[in-house]
């Protein structure tokens, strides 16, 4: 685990953006670098495992909470909205993470190759130990990011043994079935991957069972199901979030971000980011901008 560490403070070190994240020519692949605690940060999170290294972080879902630090991996295994906030860092000890989306393409081939069988009724949240195989695979992972002419050659085997430690570890049940051909959950991520290109769009909501392959009573089970969301609140969240994102990264106004994301009543859109984040934009961005600005 030291060996990890090291390597990934030092990539991430000089390469992280405003928001600590460094990312790497790895498809799929981050860094998290942060020198402060954070405040709230509000996502709908995609597959992933993210690798703690230093530091601690809390992520909630819907009612549950999850805290975890140095050792211990987050595994998210659907597009699920989460709140999460940085609770371990300083300018001495940074908060690090790697941070890894799934690919269901190279699960589905691997659950073949190793005979697996589908797992059910797995929380698509979980905080496990780090496998001692994952730190392994990560960590010649991260040491082909400084000879980049291997990594045409090399990396998509890397990522691929980084998935099949993931299966053959303690991870294993939960992640399978993002791969399994035709599942509720293959088919509820193709109507989300349609909600995340479209979501300032009006979608129809027999257009989304459609590309799920569903009918539209059985996806709205299927989709509250895997997301915990209706597909409407799904939508308004992608909106308000990335509206949020708008304001505070763009310097947008309330008005403009919420027509950009596909509001066309500004009172509408104040009063359900109100409901969301806890205050009016005006009073939150303010506030967001104040956390900034001492953590700086």
């Amino acid at each position: 685990m030291t060996a990890l560490l090291d390597a990934i403070s030092r990539y991430a070190e000089g390469r992280a953006d405003a928001d600590g994240v460094a990312r790497t020519p790895i498809p799929g692949l981050t860094i998290v670098r942060v020198t402060a605690p954070s405040g709230l940060v509000y996502a709908i999170a995609r597959p992933l495992v993210c690798l703690v290294l230093q530091g601690s972080k809390h992520v909630t879902m819907g009612p549950q909470g999850f805290a975890f630090s140095a050792g211990d991996t987050l595994l998210i295994t659907a597009d699920v909205p989460t709140v999460s906030r940085i609770t371990g860092a300083s300018l001495a000890a940074p908060y690090l993470s790697l941070v890894l989306e799934l690919d269901p393409t190279v699960i589905a081939d691997l659950a073949v190759a190793m005979k697996l069988v589908l797992a059910t009724g797995e929380a698509p949240v979980r905080v496990d130990p780090t496998d001692a195989e994952v730190t392994d695979a990560a960590l010649r992972l991260i040491r082909l990011l400084d000879r980049p002419a291997s990594l045409p050659v090399l990396q998509g085997q890397l990522v691929r043994e980084m998935h099949y430690w993931l299966l053959a570890g303690r991870h294993g049940t939960a992640i399978r079935r993002l791969g399994w051909p035709d599942s509720h959950v293959q088919r509820i991520a193709r109507a989300v991957a349609m909600l995340r290109a479209e979501y300032a769009q009006p979608l129809p909501v027999a257009r989304l069972a459609a590309a799920a392959g569903m009918s539209p009573s059985s996806f709205h089970e299927h989709f509250r199901a895997v997301t915990s969301l209706s597909p409407r609140q799904f939508q308004k969240q992608l909106r308000l979030i990335e509206g949020r994102r708008l304001m505070l990264s763009e310097g947008l106004s309330a008005s403009s971000a919420a027509f950009a994301v596909g509001y066309e009543s500004v009172q509408q859109f104040t009063r359900e980011y109100g409901r969301l984040f806890g205050l009016p934009p005006v009073r939150d961005i303010k506030a967001a901008k104040r956390v900034a600005e001492a953590a700086a």
